[in-house]
């Protein structure tokens, strides 16, 4: 077989010596065949179990015809909008449209419709009448119930309404959309054509990690929580918003496998529910995933010059010499989705499955011995935050880590530490890199010193990136991030350690603008911390609202739900709106910059801080 990729055209079925296909994925993103991209790695995992698979990524949505190169699937559809939320995708935070797309071929943008998923359903149901439709993916994972849309500025319902697709997958899908391809084949196997019907998919239940639609109360689960209606949190007045809260809060408790409940959500006439989420994988399945046949390449189609001269897809250049050692997150920073879609129950790769892979990786011909990452969400979690979840999940309504972190939580690098050791022997690699997220506070929290040391040793190439995103404890408490006293903690004794080590390494920390809670005063605090340490970032995040977190909540709200007084009100927050408040509070975290001078002089004027014009610059 010439062509190992899973097909994308009529020609490439013929040569797998298929007649037809099971399953054609619909994705926003370009095909590249490497498991850091969904497609390709539950398109394999599909494969891997007798189903026949193929791809039909970016098509273009003026086109019906470019949803029927591969024909009528025998079990369905599975559409996603890809890596990113295609809102997300297309526009920046101040919702100013991106020039590029990473995941694009040839990082040309444009390629991804907005609203993706619903687009994309439309046209397959143009395509073919009464064909099954799954969707997941983050943008269906994270609008799987109401939820505030900054783009519209509006609640919208879930994205499973909207669509009007059969059956929703949230979260990791590898469980989950195996059981529904089984329960899918019965169902064609049953029928007069060998063809599933999206009127039969629709009736699925009982499937963890999936939610779907229904009118019948009775196939309700009897244990299901109910949420407010979507009328009541999409209401634009105060009892909306506090709907909207405590909405968000029960869906927060209820991400973990062991602990969760069903939740049910009522727009009008019709409820949607969503079923308990997925077990986590197990290492041996994990293992599996991650070692299946992977081309490592974009697909061929992308060796032709895009419409701007480049060829490829750029997102695979960040991955291409990396690793992916674990998944899931029990950090719980609360401008992040991630519990939300992987949950906060961590699940890692053997490190024997990591050494072939990077053998693997030695033999590539353009690596030049670098590593470029081993990690996940957060590179440092190699076990669940303590021996309980194990049993009984994780804690609904506690942090593991933040401004408090848990006393159980389990603090030990020894099992990463010995990954490191094993990855970094192996002939042919001269250096291994850890780029993604390091969680400062948790490794403060070690006392044994072995892995910061090695860290700075081996594992940085100049500098570290870190994320104490804010200064003021206030803000930080907000953002369930650790105090300020244990970020200048860690800077001084990294600073110790790389001069003991006779290595002059430099540590550069990133920063969100326009936090809900942050207002100028506190903007200030970061800014004459960054004075007062010589280092002022070159970049500045400014927040994003996007769904599936506890930020965005408190941004439409402008209420903290965990929060609240001796009558059970929620406290209220004070929320940066509008690009000027953005640029105001950027500007002052960027006050070296001299096009930022008229900006800080109008935002410490503001605040009343007229002595300080002159000395921020």
């Amino acid at each position: 077989m010439k062509n190992t990729f899973l097909p994308v055209n009529l020609s490439e079925v013929k040569e797998r010596g298929w007649q037809d296909l099971d399953f054609v994925f619909v994705s926003g993103d370009a095909y590249v065949d490497h498991p850091s991209f969904a497609v390709a790695l539950l398109g394999r995992w599909l494969t891997a179990h007798g189903y026949k698979v193929g791809v039909i990524p970016q098509p273009d949505v003026n086109n019906i015809e470019a949803f029927q190169v591969l024909g009528r699937p025998r079990l369905g559809f599975l559409i996603s909008a890809g890596a990113m939320d295609s809102m997300v995708s297309n526009y920046t935070a101040n919702n100013k449209p991106r020039s590029s797309d990473a995941y694009a071929h040839g990082g040309v943008a444009g390629n991804r419709p907005d609203r993706a998923i619903i687009t994309y359903t439309t046209k397959v149901r143009q395509a073919y009448k009464g064909v099954p439709v799954l969707i997941g993916g983050i943008e269906a994972s994270l609008r799987r119930t109401s939820h505030y849309d900054y783009w519209s500025n509006t609640v919208r319902r879930s994205i499973l309404l909207d669509s009007k697709a059969d059956i929703l997958m949230y979260g990791m899908g590898e469980n989950s959309i195996l059981e529904l391809a089984e329960k899918i084949k019965e169902i064609a196997n049953s029928s007069e054509d060998g063809f599933a019907t999206s009127k039969e998919v629709a009736k699925i239940r009982g499937v963890r990690g999936t939610c779907y639609r229904t009118s019948k109360k009775e196939e309700i689960p009897s244990d299901a929580i109910f949420l407010p209606s979507y009328q009541e949190v999409s209401a634009n007045t105060k009892e909306g918003k506090i709907a909207f809260a405590k909405s968000y809060i029960i869906q927060e408790a209820n991400t973990d496998s062991i602990s969760a409940k069903p939740l049910v959500e009522q727009s009008e006439e019709r409820f949607l529910v969503q079923e308990r989420p997925s077990h986590p994988l197990t290492q041996e399945q994990y293992d599996k995933v991650m070692e299946l046949p992977y081309t490592r390449k974009w697909h061929p189609m992308y060796d032709k010059p895009a419409s701007n001269g480049k060829v490829g897809v750029p997102a695979l250049e960040e991955v291409l010499f990396s690793l992916t050692s674990c998944r899931g997150c029990f950090g719980a920073c609360s401008f992040c989705a991630i519990t939300f879609h992987q949950g906060k129950r961590i699940q890692t790769r053997s490190i024997e499955s990591l050494k072939n892979e990077a053998i693997a990786l030695t033999k590539h011909p353009d690596f030049k011995g670098y590593i470029h990452d081993i990690g996940g969400p957060t590179a440092n979690f190699r076990h669940d935050a303590c021996t309980k979840q194990k049993e009984k999940g994780a804690c609904p309504n506690r942090e593991c880590l933040g401004a408090e972190p848990c006393k159980n939580v389990n603090v030990d690098h020894t099992e990463y530490i010995q990954l490191l050791r094993t990855l970094r022997n192996i002939p042919g690699v001269k250096k291994v890199f850890i780029r993604s997220g390091i969680r400062f506070d948790y490794l403060m929290l070690d006392k044994d010193k072995t892995f910061f040391k090695e860290l700075c040793q081996h594992h940085i190439s100049g500098q570290l990136k870190v994320a104490p995103e804010h200064v003021s404890d206030k803000v930080l408490k907000l953002v369930r991030k650790s105090s300020h006293a244990v970020y200048k903690d860690f800077a001084n004794e990294y600073a110790k350690i790389n001069k003991e080590l006779g290595k002059k390494q430099f540590l550069v920390p990133y920063y969100i603008a326009g936090l809900p809670g942050a207002g100028l005063e506190e903007a200030l605090e970061v800014a004459l911390y960054l004075k007062k340490t010589g280092f002022v970032p070159d970049q500045v995040q400014d927040f994003y609202p996007t769904p599936g977190n506890l930020a965005t909540c408190m941004y439409y709200t402008g209420l903290n739900p965990h929060e609240t007084d001796e009558n059970g009100n929620m406290e209220e927050l004070y929320v940066p709106r509008g690009g000027h408040e953005r640029r105001l509070q950027r500007a002052l975290l960027q006050f070296n910059k001299k096009e930022n001078q008229s900006l800080v002089r109008e935002a410490l004027e503001k605040i009343g801080r007229k002595d300080l014009i002159g000395i921020l610059r």
